[in-house]
């Protein structure tokens, strides 16, 4: 099997907030997202996609206040937005966190993960309308919203429906406009490298640079303003 880079998540205090950032730090207007109502949280999107990353673009994610409590819906939120330390961070500034990967067989990539002792999580089926048509996908989230291996071990996701002859024609990619930042590269630094490179190779995953080290996620970025590099420090 193969995957490769679908997006970057980043937390932010609030959906505002992450906005504000966005203009100052990258120079761009974010274009729309959506609202998860399992997981009482909303987003906004920007394309990032090179030819390394064709799929790629940026999420910028926040607790929407508007929305049910995670605990009245029966779910953990997603991406360990509830926990303190990341909580505490993003308090500051929004933080990289994240990033997920797309597959065109997300139950292998599960059970791949799983003979190697690692439990990404049950698939879950979500959508969303878009301007050009509903976007259908399946994404790999644990109960208890752990991102593991302090978020460098990527989320999985299918997009659209299992049996659907373009899976990819409805991906954000092709719903969002380019916004005039680009993905250069991403690299992952963690304690227990050898057991995360055995866990990208058994999902398919690459261009990703891995070495031992603190956890950290450092993703460089052109923008409009210049080169940016974003780091998760660990969170």
């Amino acid at each position: 099997m193969k995957a490769q880079i679908d997006h970057l998540v980043i937390v932010a205090r609030t959906l505002a907030q992450g906005v504000q950032w966005c203009e100052a730090t990258l120079g761009i207007t974010l274009g729309p997202g959506g609202d998860h109502p399992l997981y009482g949280t909303h987003n906004r999107l920007a394309k990032i996609a090179t030819p390394a990353h064709p799929l790629a673009y940026l999420e910028i994610i926040a607790i929407n206040p508007e929305a049910k409590k995670a605990s009245e819906t029966g779910a953990a939120r997603w991406f360990d937005v509830d926990d303190a330390a990341l909580q505490a961070a993003v308090a500051i500034a929004p933080r990289l966190v994240h990033f997920v990967a797309q597959t065109d067989d997300l139950q292998a990539g599960r059970n791949a993960l799983k003979a190697l002792g690692i439990d990404r999580g049950p698939a879950v089926h979500a959508s969303r309308h878009s301007r050009k048509g509903v976007l259908q996908w399946q994404i790999t989230v644990r109960e208890d919203g752990q991102r593991l291996f302090d978020g460098a071990l990527p989320s999985l996701i299918q997009w659209g429906k299992p049996d659907a002859a373009e899976p990819l024609r409805l991906h954000p990619r092709n719903t969002l406009p380019r916004s005039g930042v680009t993905l250069q590269s991403v690299a992952v630094t963690h304690p227990t490298a050898a057991k995360l490179q055995a866990a990208y190779e058994a999902i398919g995953l690459t261009g990703i640079a891995l070495d031992t080290g603190p956890a950290n996620i450092t993703v460089i970025l052109h923008t409009p303003k210049g080169p940016l590099t974003l780091q998760s420090q660990g969170v």
